[in-house]
């Protein structure tokens, strides 16, 4: 995650999710995974803020959003934690080092600030690993690993993963990522949240089944789906 690009209309998605999510009443840690700024300007798309009815989503959520959108790059995410709209929750957004024992240094330090949450959401550039970008390599701050994510899980955290769509057919995507999230989280029930260029992927702990899940159900029947779709992901038949 850049810091440029916070409160886009991508943000807007994201932290209504993690707003309906934070009304299961489980406490949410917040991984920003955050990533030097860049000069460039595409994924800065704010212009929703302007456009009439976009509000009718999470009324108070935008209005916060309208706030902060003038506010200089490196305000909007101090403005965005410190507001409450996510209560209660535990951020760690100090920078992703690309060298491989800075990360993993980095993953220990986020996981101690971490640990009494119940879900943890990671917000990386990009995704889960890619085969082509070794964790220590260039690039490598632009994605989470599957051994993270796996000992995020065995650490007793259900797992909120955000991913940007690949050049690949989205149903066949998913699936995919759903997978290969299965590996890291055996026992989990898996959720791909879509919105139009991203999908978030849910990965609910048994233990907190009852809670995530319903909060799940409520996003795939309740929330208009040009905002948030959400689609319970079964496991492959043998």
């Amino acid at each position: 995650m850049k810091e440029q690009y916070v409160g886009d209309v991508n943000d807007y998605r994201k932290y209504a999710l993690l707003r309906l999510i934070g009304r299961s009443g489980l406490r949410l840690g917040v991984c920003w995974m955050l990533t030097p700024n860049d000069e460039r300007s595409d994924g800065n798309k704010l212009g929703y803020l302007d456009q009439p009815k976009q509000d009718r989503h999470d009324p108070e959520l935008f209005a916060l959003l309208r706030r902060v959108r003038g506010e200089p790059d490196a305000r909007r995410l101090i403005l965005i934690e410190g507001s409450e709209i996510l209560p209660r929750a535990v951020f760690v957004n100090t920078i992703v080092p690309e060298t491989l024992f800075e990360r993993q240094l980095w993953f220990k330090q986020a996981s101690t600030a971490l640990a009494d949450t119940d879900l943890i959401f990671f917000d990386p550039d990009n995704g889960i690993e890619v085969g082509s970008v070794a964790k220590g390599r260039r690039n490598s701050s632009k994605y989470v690993y599957r051994d993270e994510l796996a000992a995020t899980y065995r650490a007793g955290h259900s797992l909120l993963v955000y991913q940007h769509f690949q050049r690949k057919e989205r149903e066949s995507f998913i699936r995919g990522v759903a997978d290969d999230l299965r590996r890291a989280a055996a026992d989990a029930e898996i959720w791909a949240i879509r919105t139009s260029h991203v999908v978030f992927m849910l990965a609910i702990q048994p233990r907190h089944r009852a809670a995530l899940s319903a909060a799940a159900h409520h996003v795939r029947e309740a929330v208009d789906p040009s905002l948030l779709n959400a689609q319970l992901i079964a496991p492959a038949s043998p």
